[in-house]
This record gives C-alpha cells, structure tokens and sequence, in this order.
C-alpha cells in the first residue's frame, strides 16, 4: 500500500491546533440570533429589501449565472450599468467589475507592472491586505516593502528606482483602510510622493467605500485623489454595498489595459447577475441617503470611546473598524467565544492573519444599529475580555 502523500497535513493541522492557530468554518443559519460585528456590512444594506429585491430582480432576468467570462457572454447590460454608475459616484472615468475584490486586486496590481521591456517597481505597505501582497508576488515587477503608512520609506524606494533608470513603471499600493487595526494611509502624502517620482498609485479602497468621503464616496474622493490622472483605485462590493464582487476604478484607458491584460478577468467567470444586481442597487441607495456613511462613522467612534474608556487596548478607527488587543491568541480565541456565547459575533484575529504577529478582536461597527444596541455590544465585549493579572 502507498503512503499517503498528505499525510502531512494532519501532521501540520496538529502543530496549529497546539498553538491556538486552527480554523474552523461555522455556518450560521439565516436566522441566526447574534448579533453581527463580525462581518463587513458597514451599512447595514446586505438584508436591506431594496437591495435584496434589486437582487432577485436581476437573478430572475438575467439568470442565476454570467454564463461565460467577461469577453465571452458574461458582460451584460446590468453589469455596464454598475460600472458606469460605480465610476460616476466614485469620481473616476471608468470601473470594471469583477468576481471578486480579491480578483480586482490580481488583476491591477499584475497588469499596472506589466509593461514592455521590464524592470518595474511595486512599493507596498507592510500592513497590506493580502489580495496584494500576492499580486506583488504574481507582478513580474520587483518589490519593496515600505514601512507601515510612511510616506518618506516609499519616497526612499522610489528614489532607488530612479536612480536605477529602470525602464518599467513604478507603483505604489496600499489600502486606504486597513482591515485590522482601521487605521487609514496618508493617501495624500504618498499621492505627493508618487507624483514627485512619476510613480503611479493603486489604492485599495475596500473598507473606504461608502464609509469614507461625501456621502460614502471613498478614500480617494475623501482625499481628492478621485479621478487623478496617477491614481487607480479598487473596491470591494461585499462590505458597504453588502454584494459580491469587485472592481478597478480609473482612467478609461488604464481600464481598457486591464480589459486585455488582467488575467483575473479575462480567464474569470463574469459577476452573477444576482451580485450586480444588489450591489447596483446598494450604491443608489447610498446615493439616495449619503447619511449613512456618517452614522457608520459617528457609530465607530462612539465604540472605540466605550471600550477605551473601560482601559481595553482599542484602535481609534479612521472608519468602520474598531480593533482591540488581546493578550495572546488563545486568549482572543477565548475571549470571542464568550462574546459569542452573549450573543454577539466578533471577529477574531491571530497570525498569520495579522501583520504585526498580535491578536486582537476586531468589531464592525454598523451605521444601521441603534445607539443603544452599540452601547449594550460595548458592555458585553469589555465584560468578555480576559483578566491579564
């Protein structure tokens, strides 16, 4: 009898379960009583009856599926529209839509360092999102790892490159929010550092949209980067918009490039109409009430004062993400049980997940919850944490 070839697994699953490290997948009924601070539904809009009837509509019209990749018969009038409407309210000159935000970030990072003869540069931020650390690795292009939001590394990496007379282009990407601690990048300083060097940016705006910015219109609106000649931006359509998908926002030009160029999306199945759909009909929600981002902000901030007040170690958030330390990642592990076992559901975070090696909570708050609900999830996190001494 043969060895079994991924014997090593069990081996490599028994090594995470001892240091606190294994996941485990839980599916949640559709009724489930906890409440959700796990998730990304800053808005609150992924059950929203406009937003779900604007789902079932396209589903019903279109069909369940895209049928094909982009090129082939997966680009329908819905998904035009989306783009169209998602460009327009974002302040760029063209979107293009893709199965994921993840698959949007491939698809820029790869495509914006692949030009003719070579040699280009990335520049990422130490605190990235991992949908770019792996285009950085995919990219042909070399990388350099700048400092966690620091304009001055990123002009020391682009000044090196210079120097260098590489003939490939230079980009710098990072997120505007980063997802664990919801600390924002100084976008406006590193556009100024891009722009000195001739360097392009790609920002990933992920956890900005319909946070950040008039009326919810992102970081690069917020930050006035939208539309910028050297700026691209990607965005997710699973967190504010409460859909699936994602999608590149730039210049027209830069979007045709990616049209013929971005793997991701010229060998994907198109975006569900069903997905396009809902998150067609989240924006123009959104743009209906421009209110909600700053209630999801105001929600944040009121948040991070209760559980700062209470001396837990908590992030003040730029956005939607409150982040609190915890002591070591069993005790993260420990102390998101006993939230759940309240009846809230947190995220929890330990490495490899988090950047920085240390484990934290991390709570999504909500522009749609009440203010009392907010203060009695506050109570019962810093009831929940753990006793250090």
């Amino acid at each position: 009898m043969s060895q079994d070839p991924f014997a090593w697994t069990a081996e490599a699953l028994r090594r995470r379960r001892a240091a606190g490290l294994l996941r485990t997948l839980a599916p949640r009924p559709a009724d489930s009583p906890l409440l959700d601070l796990a998730g990304n539904d800053y808005l609150g809009l992924s059950r929203h009856p406009d937003v779900v009837r604007a789902a079932a509509e396209a589903a019903l019209h279109w069909g369940a599926g895209a049928s094909g990749s982009r090129l082939v018969t997966g680009s329908t009038e819905l998904h035009a529209r989306l783009e169209s409407e998602l460009a327009d309210f974002c302040g760029f000159e063209a979107a293009l839509v893709l199965s994921s935000g993840y698959a949007a970030n491939l698809a820029a990072v790869t495509a914006l360092t692949n030009a003719p003869g070579g040699g280009g540069l990335l520049v990422s931020d130490a605190h990235n999102h991992a949908s770019l650390i792996d285009g950085c690795r995919l990219s042909r292009a070399r990388t350099a790892v700048a400092a966690h939001a620091d304009p001055e590394a990123v002009a020391k990496e682009l000044a090196g490159h210079t120097r260098q007379a590489a003939e490939g282009p230079a980009l710098v990407v990072t997120d505007s929010v980063f997802s664990v601690d919801g600390d924002a990048a100084p976008l406006a300083e590193l556009a100024g550092v891009c722009s000195a060097a001739g360097a392009g940016l790609l920002v990933d705006d992920a956890h900005g949209l319909g946070v950040l910015g008039d009326g919810g219109r992102g970081a690069a609106w917020a930050a006035g980067l939208a539309g910028r000649p050297g700026t691209v931006a990607t965005v997710t359509l699973s967190k504010s918009l409460g859909s699936q998908g994602g999608a590149v926002l730039g210049p027209a030009h830069v979007i045709a490039h990616l049209v013929n160029t971005a793997r991701t999306f010229i060998f994907d199945t198109g975006l569900a109409p069903a997905a396009a759909g809902g998150a067609l009909g989240a924006l123009r929600l959104l743009r209906a009430e421009p209110g909600r981002a700053a209630r999801t902000r105001a929600a944040a901030a009121e948040l991070h004062t209760r559980l700062a007040a209470a001396g837990l170690e908590a992030t003040r958030p730029d956005a939607a993400v409150v982040s609190v330390r915890a002591p070591s990642p069993q005790a993260a592990v420990e102390w998101a049980a006993a939230c759940r076992a309240a009846g809230i559901q947190v995220g929890c975070f330990r490495p490899p997940s988090v950047p920085d090696g240390i484990s934290r909570l991390r709570l999504t708050a909500r522009g749609d919850l009440a203010e009392q609900v907010l203060a009695d999830a506050a109570d019962t996190v810093i009831a929940a944490a753990p006793h250090t001494g």
